[in-house]
């Protein structure tokens, strides 16, 4: 969001636009044009030369396997596997179905939607997130029972708002059961606060397993729950959690906005949204580590696994699997020489937890954006560790 951006641009204005650096050039002179198209060649060099190792194994320089999945929502999305060389879907929002619909799906055309989404992905696996309407995600049907909340984003919204739609939810979840006949069905329920939350939700699915079985439908080979970690207060019951579930998946979005209390959507807080935070970093290490020994997949769904230098933190903090929107590819490049060492997943951590490494980081640093990220830069520089990631944006 640009603030009068009505008085600045006129019609038939030539703008740039960097989506990557998040910039609108208006008017640019001739150099600037020029400028910016060499970059534009430069980029499609660099698309080709990473295309070319799509299918190359995503592993660090030390052999340390990355699994990186895609974010998708409409069946078109589905031939991104392909041409990405992604290991599967990550976050497959249903959601996108009921927004692009006049009407309520009904559940024969739901089914035939996710049929045709699994049928698209193969032997890759994909997890369907259940309903996360609401908020900023309006349904026209539903318009009259949001629109009058003051804070859409902590309100009426994602899993709350389909349990109280039971018949919604039961829909869904025949249509995605009925879909998975004889495969693996994967399902994720957005937005848990609690694990009450979590338990309704399953109780739901199964409920229709049963309903299906008596009529002798064919249901899924296997069943795997999951929850996203959005909600802070979620953290804090996770050992009531993590024996009811197979995966987790952090979503970093919302998860952000939320501790920091801070608006995604707001320019003027634009700063507050920092993924290189100390709070950040120490949250997620946190989550890591209670997940460790439990047989749970943990994956980091949101922007932040598909920035530079988020990314490497990320792995730094052993979240190894990574779930990005179909736009942004993520390539490893291999290089013998050892890469992925306990030296610099112990400096990392050390950052996440003090802020500091051997006094030379200051509170100045610790408050500031760019020198968190700069500090990282060097630190990870220096030892050599997981240096040799190619970033692809396509």
């Amino acid at each position: 969001r640009v603030r009068g951006v009505r008085h600045k641009v006129r019609d038939g204005d030539m703008l740039l636009l960097n989506a990557d650096e998040k910039s609108v050039i208006v008017r640019p002179s001739a150099s600037t044009e020029e400028t910016f198209q060499h970059e534009l060649v430069d980029r499609q060099k660099k698309k080709a030369r990473y295309a070319a190792m799509r299918d190359d194994p995503a592993v660090t320089k030390d052999n340390v396997p990355i699994t990186l999945m895609i974010n998708a929502g409409l069946r078109d999305d589905m031939s991104a596997l392909a041409t990405t060389g992604a290991e599967g879907v990550g976050l497959f929002r249903t959601e996108f179905q009921f927004l692009i619909s006049a009407t309520l799906p009904q559940r024969e055309r739901q089914q035939r939607f996710y049929r045709d989404v699994l049928d698209a992905a193969g032997d890759k696996p994909v997890i369907f997130r259940t309903l996360d309407i609401g908020g900023d995600k309006a349904l026209p049907y539903l318009k009259d029972e949001t629109s009058e909340e003051e804070n859409p984003a902590l309100g009426w919204r994602a899993l709350r708002l389909s349990l109280d739609h039971a018949g919604l939810m039961k829909t869904q979840a025949r249509a995605l059961i009925e879909a998975s006949a004889g495969r693996t069905l994967n399902v994720m329920f957005p937005m848990v606060s609690e694990p009450w939350e979590f338990d309704n939700a399953k109780a739901i699915f199964e409920g229709q397993m049963t309903f299906l079985g008596k009529l002798k439908k064919q249901l899924p080979s296997k069943v795997r729950y999951g929850a996203m970690l959005e909600v802070p207060a979620l953290a804090e019951t996770l050992d009531i959690l993590l024996p009811k579930i197979q995966f987790l998946s952090i979503g970093t979005n919302d998860l952000t906005q939320f501790l920091f209390a801070a608006d995604r959507a707001d320019p003027r807080l634009a700063e507050r949204y920092d993924w290189l935070s100390p709070a950040i970093l120490r949250f997620i290490k946190r989550v890591v580590d209670t997940t460790d020994g439990h047989g749970v997949d943990v994956a980091v769904c949101g922007e932040m696994g598909g920035r530079s230098l988020e990314a490497l933190a990320l792995i730094g903090l052993s979240a190894l699997t990574d779930s990005l929107s179909s736009h942004v590819v993520k390539e490893v490049l291999y290089r013998p020489r050892p890469c992925r060492d306990e030296l610099i997943a112990h400096k990392i951590r050390f950052l996440a937890k003090t802020c500091g490494l051997n006094g030379s980081f200051t509170s100045s640093h610790a408050t500031n954006h760019f020198g968190i990220a700069m500090f990282l830069f060097q630190t990870l520089k220096k030892s050599t560790s997981l240096w040799g990631f190619g970033f692809l944006w396509a």
